[in-house]
């Protein structure tokens, strides 16, 4: 697979600091990283704590002088074991800083001992931060060099202005693609969970490109089912994507993984339907560019027994052969994968390719479906709550990132309840706005009617895609219950739409039952004792509302009946 290689030699990108040789010139390092002479403007405070670190035998001090530095990037990522490390460690996430202090742009390496700065949002882009303490960590994998560490610091207010146009004093930090300070990873992770993609490794130019088919050997996927494991060499597939998965992070401390990313592709022909698992550094160059919807080429692949406990997405037509007995991997070598995206004109009403079929459901028929049906839905945000995170495993630094929203669709006067988790579309996640007409495909029903209140909500699954802008030309705008969701929204004015709309705050979902013995009733067949977590939430979430109420009543004083408070 790719990415199996040892750790990297350390090329510019790891740089941090530019040691001087002390036999040589210190006013004219090469590279123009450090100067100490014959500079003009103003002083650099960054170049005054390096000269200060250089002076000192200790390699770590506290600056002469603490002045305000802006932060302009925080950028995390996963730290390898150390050679010396002969038991694995939890995944230790780091942290580079690039500071600006209005002359230079340093990034810096953050003491994991100020992680929850970070954890806390305290630490961010934007604001001005006073670093009282400093040391230098050495780069073993390149002579000469080092690394800027930060040790102590106050965060303080956000920045009135924030200017890019500083340059580095390290031109090696401005290098593309970015590359962490310490470690042999490649790229970094996003800031908050491991399943979006994040930085400029991730490529979206891939075109469709026309074939020339007449030497070209297509198999069907049946036809392989059944002979693959006779086979050495295996010919080309067409076939079309039915289904993509949000990416799967599966790096660790002591694997020296350098991209190591997993996504999963459901692929029909006209004689059956597969998994696809693309690994490694093709993730970082395909997955942006490919959709749901479009027909590959696939020359070069491998097949191997499918993993028996992975459960494949219902297949869109039941009619459709579900081949759950092998799957086919795509690598970057071993051997080297050929992807081509064939273009729609060229595909041919013989070769039979399954089209899409959506399952769209009103919200008026959520009511009468049962739970863990799948179902996708459109409508128009009128709620888009806060972003949180859910830790994936106790004691560990892994989280989900999820936030719920409110889609109304003009069939009921109670519109859909979604929990939305991150499905690897940074760019639609986090630019969520009311208004907006929203699409989520792959969403499943989670209900439980013993609940009182009744619990009813949909959830998105490893499959889910949302769409919030370019509706036109996609395959579902030929949906019966789409066109009349756009026939509803031509009949509503946006003045009176737009008094319902919120954004933010907190929201408890799902609901707290009325009272405890409510609570412990809905909860038939479930070990209290082993889950005292449960109720901790309940009692804390019931403490909070009191506590809103006293507010109100202190607030708005006495006169304020009750029934409206509890309302």
């Amino acid at each position: 697979m790719s990415g199996e290689s040892g750790q990297p030699e350390a090329g510019p990108s790891h740089a941090g600091l530019d040691w001087p040789n002390p036999d040589r010139n210190r006013a004219g390092v090469p590279g123009g990283v450090i100067r100490r002479a014959g500079s003009q403007g103003p002083r650099s405070w960054i170049q005054k704590v390096l000269e200060q670190i250089m002076d000192s035998p200790r390699q770590c001090v506290t600056p002469s002088e603490v002045v305000p530095v802006t932060v302009l990037a925080v950028q995390r990522y996963l730290l390898e074991d150390e050679p010396r490390d002969t038991v694995p460690k939890p995944p230790l996430y780091c942290y580079d800083v690039t500071i600006s202090d209005g002359v230079y742009q340093e990034k810096c390496y953050l003491d994991p001992s100020l992680n929850s700065l970070v954890y806390q949002n305290i630490l961010k882009v934007g604001i001005q931060m006073r670093i009282s303490r400093v040391s230098c960590l050495y780069n073993e994998k390149r002579i000469g060099q080092g690394i800027l560490c930060i040790d102590n610091v106050h965060c303080g207010e956000t920045s009135d202005s924030i200017s890019l146009e500083t340059p580095f004093r390290n031109r090696a930090h401005q290098e593309k693609p970015e590359r962490p300070l310490r470690g042999g990873k490649s790229h970094y992770l996003a800031l908050w969970n491991n399943e979006d993609p994040y930085g400029d490794i991730w490529l979206t130019d891939k075109q469709p490109e026309e074939h020339n088919f007449s030497d070209t050997k297509i198999i069907s996927l049946s036809h392989l089912e059944m002979t693959w494991t006779n086979r050495r060499n295996f010919p080309a597939l067409l076939v079309r994507i039915l289904h993509k998965s949000k990416l799967r992070y599966y790096g660790k401390p002591d694997k020296k993984m350098i991209e190591p990313y997993q996504t999963f592709l459901e692929v029909a022909d006209s004689s059956g339907t597969v998994s696809v698992i693309m690994w490694n550094a093709l993730c970082p160059e395909w997955y942006k560019s490919l959709r749901v919807g479009l027909v590959l080429l696939l020359q070069d692949y491998s097949v191997k027994k499918s993993y028996p406990f992975r459960i494949q997405p219902v297949p869109v037509d039941p009619q459709i052969k579900l081949i759950s007995t092998m799957e086919i991997c795509l690598n970057l070598r071993d051997p080297p994968t050929n992807i081509i995206i064939i273009p729609e004109k060229q595909v041919k009403p013989e070769w039979r390719l399954p089209k899409l079929n959506h399952r769209f459901t009103t919200r008026s028929e959520l009511d009468d479906m049962p739970e863990n049906c799948i179902c996708d839905v459109i409508g128009l945000l009128v709620f888009v709550g806060r972003v949180q995170r859910s830790k994936k495993k106790e004691n560990r630094e892994d989280f989900w990132s999820y936030r719920w929203i409110h889609i109304a669709d003009g069939t009921s006067e109670q519109p859909f309840i979604v929990e939305l988790f991150s499905t690897s579309q940074p760019e639609i996640f986090e630019n969520i706005y009311p208004m907006a007409y929203f699409v989520c495909t792959q969403l499943k029903v989670v209900r439980n009617d013993n609940q009182v209140p009744k619990l009813l909500y949909l959830t998105t699954t490893n499959e889910s895609g949302v769409f919030i802008t370019g509706h036109r030309g996609q395959p579902y705008t030929y949906d019966a219950k789409v066109k009349n969701f756009i026939q509803w929204i031509r009949t509503k004015s946006d003045s009176g739409e737009q008094k319902n709309m919120v954004i933010g705050g907190y929201y408890p979902y799902p609901p707290v039952p009325e009272t405890f013995s409510k609570y412990s009733s809905s909860i038939k067949g479930t070990n209290v004792i082993a889950s005292p977590s449960k109720y901790v939430y309940i009692l804390y979430v019931w403490l909070m509302l009191f506590q809103l109420v006293i507010f109100i009543l202190l607030f708005y004083g006495s006169e304020l009946k009750f029934s409206n408070i509890r309302r």
